[in-house]
């Protein structure tokens, strides 16, 4: 498989879908050795079934194990770490894959709970979880979403799933793109099985899904995400960690260097880019100019974010006389209107770490009902 190759297929069954485009891209080709431990990294953000537009359809990773499986490949092993906030194992369990770790009886290893260590990911030290390093062979499935920090999330960033809580709460203090980047070339990633079935394109954590029953297969995560990009609306460079992990030789970070192939009739031919329509569908940049966030974790804005989209929908959005303030740059700050703990010093402020949307949605309500 030519690395600038990105093949799509479209359709409801997802698990034929996907043994269909593994076996068009040669997966097996590119493992070679019948022996080796193979990793599959899905989405599990948080306990939030598939439909809902924020984790990996279980049927996807179905049909990769279901491949491997046809060639003998045995050492099968799904990994992932929900977001602060979230049980991976609620995750597990609420997304399928308790079922289907049991149906196919390959292993899960919850990296929330993994040992790790400290990796020199290319001039960058940062914490890997232990499972990370003890597959020969990774397979990265994320969904196609948008994000309401870093505006896409899909190859790159799926990959922060393997790292520790304290970690991932380090990232967003040093702003997400240079550290996301960075883990590229601390976490191999072999081949990418883009779930493009039904992904939130406004939050990391679902709600708002939008159809379109696609399922990609690439082996340049770079390309990929840049090819998100350009689906998505956006620049490459409103999304840095792009042209970093490119400047770290991760990959290529120009979509139109993209080979890109669809199923059409049970046949396989090449698309001109100029003919794939773009994504608009996307909220997040109006709903962020009512928010002063600095370093918040994606729990606590990913949580927000959608509630201030249903007070908008209620009428009460356009009523607030103050920006709501997130993250940990307000630790032992004061202001008006927080949320987390990060700003328990504010005059009104709503504690957790994170907060649950319903109570945010309820604060928030409250607030806005009595100005």
């Amino acid at each position: 498989m030519d690395d600038r190759n990105i093949f799509i297929d479209h359709g409801t069954d997802y698990k034929e879908m996907t043994k269909e485009l593994l076996r068009a891209s040669d997966l097996i080709g590119r493992i070679l050795d019948r022996s080796c431990r193979v990793g599959i990294k899905p989405n599990l953000v948080s306990p939030s079934p598939a439909s809902e537009g924020a984790t990996t359809h279980p049927e996807v990773v179905a049909g990769i194990i279901e491949y491997l499986q046809g060639y003998g490949i045995r050492q099968i092993t799904i990994m992932e770490g929900s977001w602060v906030g979230a049980r991976t194992s609620e995750a597990l369990r609420v997304c399928g894959y308790e079922e289907l770790c049991r149906s196919y009886q390959v292993a899960f290893v919850d990296a929330q709970k993994d040992p790790w260590r400290k990796k020199d990911c290319k001039g960058m030290e940062l914490a890997v979880c232990s499972c990370a390093d003890q597959v020969d062979f990774m397979i990265n499935v994320p969904v196609l979403k948008g994000h309401c920090q870093t505006k896409i999330t899909c190859a790159l960033k799926n990959m922060k799933g393997l790292i520790p809580n304290k970690e991932k709460r380090r990232f967003h203090q040093m702003g997400l793109h240079r550290p996301i980047a960075h883990l590229a070339a601390g976490i191999r990633q072999d081949f990418i099985v883009v779930d493009h079935i039904c992904g939130d394109l406004d939050f990391e954590d679902g709600g708002n899904p939008v159809i379109r029953d696609q399922i990609w297969t690439a082996a340049d995560p770079v390309l990929v995400d840049a090819w998100v990009c350009h689906m998505m609306g956006y620049e490459k460079d409103e999304v840095p960690y792009i042209g970093m992990a490119e400047s770290l030789g991760i990959g290529c970070g120009d979509w139109r260097q993209a080979k890109v192939h669809e199923y059409r009739d049970g046949e396989l031919s090449k698309v001109d880019l100029q003919d794939l329509a773009v994504c608009d569908h996307r909220k997040v940049v109006e709903l962020k100019d009512a928010v002063e966030e600095v370093e918040s974790c994606s729990a606590c804005y990913g949580y927000l974010l959608p509630v201030m989209e249903r007070l908008r929908e209620e009428g009460l959005f356009g009523r607030l006389d103050t920006k709501i303030a997130i993250g940990q740059g307000y630790q032992g700050q004061s202001g008006k209107l927080g949320i987390g703990n990060c700003t328990k010093g504010f005059s009104h402020h709503l504690p957790g770490c994170p907060p649950m949307p319903d109570e945010i949605y309820r604060f928030l309500k409250e607030y806005i009902l009595s100005l």
